[in-house]
């Protein structure tokens, strides 16, 4: 059973298929994104894969290779969350005495994405000061990396703290990844962000084969939350933003379509039943 990590996965792969094992792939490489030569090993070195998006389904069938889609994972670790949190008013008591409405800013984890995007979210608060905005510190950075970009700006920062900030959030400026998907999955509006260097960017456009970067339109089929990339985000974000926190028509539409979504990732329990399909095929009790 192969779990992610493609880059040792897939060679083991080849090892197990030479030894005659039945190999599972749980959570395949985004072949349907990039880098499309993986197929023909998905297809020649496993006897079954388990995806996690519903749209995979179709481009691995297509490709010929065996696929089973039972529902996704973090619907049970956000879920499992909100059961034991104890609600945002605690939290929020715990990080202080501001009872404004908090805007979530999730500007991702690598040193180069912060500072491409940071420094437009903080400038989003300048312009909404009955919010207060907060950011989801990377656990692997050092608070004093963020220290520049927040100085004087009143905006607060939390480290290992994503998704009690998520829970008690209003609205959000995500950088596209699975913080899109967390974020809607805590029916929090969103506005996605991403923002590389030039060069980056178009080798990016050449190799990568997708409509949307974020995960929710890439479930739902279709553009729900808006997506900034590699434009001024202050100024095309910020409105997207804007609308969100004052037009309660805007957030609600946005709600409406998370319903849908969580429809498409399926109820809690995903990584339970994949493991008694597995269980079933080693036993060779169905096809």
């Amino acid at each position: 059973i192969l779990v992610d990590f493609p880059g040792f996965n897939l060679r083991m792969a080849r090892y197990a298929r030479r030894l005659g094992l039945k190999v599972f792939y749980f959570i395949p490489p985004k072949v349907w994104a990039w880098n499309q030569k993986r197929v023909e090993v998905l297809r020649k070195y496993t006897d079954r894969i388990f995806i996690i998006f519903p749209f995979e389904k179709t481009f691995y069938e297509n490709r010929g290779i065996s696929v089973e889609y039972f529902g996704n994972p973090l619907v049970d670790e956000v879920e499992g969350f909100r059961i034991n949190s104890g609600g945002s008013g605690e939290w929020r008591k715990s990080v202080g005495p501001d009872r404004r409405p908090v805007v979530a800013l999730l500007p991702g984890s690598r040193r180069r994405e912060i500072r491409a995007l940071l420094p437009a979210m903080v400038r989003m608060a300048a312009d909404h000061t009955d919010y207060q905005f907060v950011v989801a510190g990377a656990p692997s950075l050092e608070p004093s990396f963020y220290e520049p970009f927040l100085a004087g700006s009143g905006v607060g920062i939390v480290f290992g703290q994503t998704y009690h900030l998520l829970e008690s959030a209003e609205a959000g400026v995500i950088t596209s990844g699975t913080a899109t998907l967390e974020t809607a999955l805590f029916d929090v509006p969103q506005v996605v962000v991403y923002r590389t260097g030039p060069l980056a960017y178009a080798i990016a456009k050449r190799i990568i084969k997708i409509k949307f970067i974020s995960l929710v339109n890439l479930v739902l089929g279709h553009e729900l939350v808006r997506e900034v990339i590699q434009k001024d985000i202050y100024g095309s974000a910020g409105p997207v933003l804007a609308g969100i926190l004052v037009d309660e028509r805007t957030a609600g539409e946005i709600r409406e379509g998370y319903r849908e979504l969580r429809e498409k990732l399926g109820e809690k329990g995903a990584s339970g039943r994949i493991a008694a399909r597995m269980v079933e095929l080693v036993k060779g009790e169905r096809e």
